[in-house]
């Protein structure tokens, strides 16, 4: 399965808004983890089974809580059994699919 997340605190009474450091002790959990993964300016995604991934979210979330008053936790998952390295797969077969069409003709 793949998970893309985001887990940020709020009520951190930082004047600026800025949840880095938060969101930095959550990706040295998915870091850690060992499991493919990739970070983005907005989600972190990951790639594993059921338990393992969500062991890491779970781990992800709890190393923010102390940043702030409360966490939001943003989740979105991609069940597919019998699939793996769809993390890389997904985007090689866009791409591929962007490159015929673009071919084609079909994209401006």
């Amino acid at each position: 399965m793949l998970v893309a997340f985001s887990v940020a605190p709020s009520g951190t009474g930082n004047a600026d808004g800025s949840v880095h450091d938060a969101v930095a002790a959550a990706v040295r959990v998915v870091r850690d983890s060992g499991l493919p993964h990739r970070t983005t300016s907005m989600f972190t995604e990951i790639e594993g089974e059921w338990d393992e991934v969500f062991d890491v979210v779970k781990r992800a979330t709890d190393a923010v809580a102390p940043y702030g008053s409360r966490v939001s936790l943003v989740l979105k998952a991609d069940i597919r059994p019998g699939y793996s390295g769809e993390l890389d797969g997904k985007i090689e077969r866009l791409e591929a699919a962007v490159d015929r069409q673009q071919a084609a003709g079909e994209l401006g």
